[in-house]
């Protein structure tokens, strides 16, 4: 059987408990017992992103999400969405720069169902997968790619700021999404290889919560997981570390048809994982998050400048997170009189500080939304499984909110003199330009127009 330890509440958990597992093969589970309501969340993640992949195979993580419910060895087809939701479960699956997870939450008398569905496709995928699994989901993955990035307003906006803040060459470069030409060129030997390689027990880490039976639920783990050998052949991936700061404005214009101008930027900011990252979130917060924040108080409400602003954290650990400012502006107004505004109250709140009645609201606003996420079963496997794969301690998802209660005005000044900058961000600007079709009409009528004329 598995070996783990037992479960004991740490300070400033709220009394939330896990405990830690790990079969011969090298699985890690994590278990948290839920008794609020009869259901249990499953979550699986892969240590594995697009940060794993190389030139030329962009986008293949994310295509394995995809081929993930293809159908396996007992599961054909789209069996694996007909049982879970079948039994009254739903699930799904993603893929970022640094893991790729699936997940079920299940009524508690199916959890062995999801169970039984992950180990299938865990030790038996390669089984099922064709050349025309293959062509179907690449298919999907450009399609996706067209509905999501390519053919709407500011859709490459992520993809073309990634780019600009991480240099050529760099592991965070390019997006989970990939290019169509990678696409294109991903074979079914890619597919197997890359299965192979990161599709293995011992690098992934599988987290259960809810209203469970841990003893019952380690021994169906056991039974169903245990047998599925483990993969020595994953390289770690590429050196993420970059300067503290950029050192300069990067920046790009784009001419698209879009509603409206709109100013967007990247600032480079602290490790996820990290105090400073704490405090970095709590000043983008007090700066941009939601209506009552200095910049939507600025830009919207009283210079009536825009129609929406925000200022978030996109929280990495392998790489530089990245602070993201989107500013959608109102009317005719110019970006270069937003970005005036911007940059003076970025300026005014280094030089001050957040007032002890915006530290306040900024400190209850990430603690709602760190309770939010770990108030339900989904969110607290997922959150268990986070601090597993990137930090090595899933007991961390539960001290989350205790340890931004406990960063000081002071550190959150700090990190915004640190990194709040000028030179310590990629800009990128929206320009509007006519529709194609109203381009085109316009076209045809002048030249009939000139024509009758001659």
């Amino acid at each position: 059987m598995p070996m783990g330890h037992t479960a004991t509440a740490q300070a400033g958990s709220g009394g939330l408990t896990a405990t830690e597992h790990r079969l011969a093969n090298g699985l890690r589970v994590v278990l948290s017992e839920d008794h609020l309501t009869p259901v249990a969340a499953v979550c699986l993640w892969y240590d594995v992103g697009s940060r794993h992949e190389v030139k030329g195979r962009t986008g293949l993580a994310h295509l394995f999400e995809h081929l993930m419910f293809q159908g396996s060895g007992q599961v054909k087809g789209n069996g694996h969405f007909e049982l879970v939701q079948g039994a009254g479960g739903s699930l799904n699956g993603t893929t970022s720069f640094e893991r790729t997870n699936y997940f079920e939450t299940m009524p508690t008398h199916q959890l062995e169902l999801a169970l039984w569905l992950e180990a299938d496709r865990m030790g038996s995928l390669l089984a099922a997968l064709d050349d025309e699994s293959m062509e179907n989901q690449r298919d999907v993955v450009k399609n996706e790619r067209r509905q999501r990035y390519d053919n709407v307003p500011y859709g490459t906006a992520f993809e073309k700021l990634t780019a600009l803040a991480y240099p050529e060459g760099h592991p965070y470069h390019h997006t989970p999404i990939g290019s169509m030409a990678d696409l294109d060129a991903a074979t079914l030997d890619d597919a197997q290889a890359f299965f192979r390689t990161y599709y293995a027990p011992n690098n992934a880490v599988l987290s259960v919560v809810g209203d469970i039976d841990p003893e019952q639920t380690l021994a169906w783990i056991e039974k169903y997981f245990g047998s599925i050998p483990s993969h020595d052949g994953k390289q770690p991936p590429r050196d993420g570390t970059l300067p503290g700061t950029i050192g300069e404005q990067l920046r790009e214009v784009v001419h698209e048809e879009v509603p409206a101008r709109a100013l967007m930027a990247a600032y480079r900011l602290p490790h996820d994982g990290t105090r400073e990252c704490d405090a970095a979130d709590l000043a983008l917060t007090v700066l941009g998050g939601g209506e009552s924040s200095r910049l939507h108080n600025r830009l919207v409400r009283r210079d009536r400048t825009a129609v929406a602003a925000g200022f978030g954290l996109l929280r990495l650990s392998g790489a530089p997170s990245l602070g993201w400012l989107d500013v959608k502006t109102s009317g005719g107004v110019e970006v270069p009189q937003i970005e005036t505004a911007v940059d003076e109250e970025l300026a005014r709140f280094a030089a001050d500080g957040p007032t002890p009645e915006e530290m306040e609201r900024a400190q209850a606003q990430l603690e709602r939304e760190w309770l939010d996420r770990l108030g339900t079963v989904a969110g607290r496997a997922d959150e268990l499984c986070r601090y597993a794969v990137l930090f090595g301690d899933p007991q961390l998802a539960l001290t989350a909110v205790q340890r931004v209660l406990d960063v000081t005005a002071q550190e959150v000044q700090a990190a915004a003199q640190a990194h709040l900058r000028p030179d310590n961000r990629a800009v990128l600007v929206y320009e509007p330009v006519e529709p194609a079709d109203e381009a085109e009409d316009a076209a045809g009528s002048t030249d009939d127009h000139e024509g009758a004329e001659k």
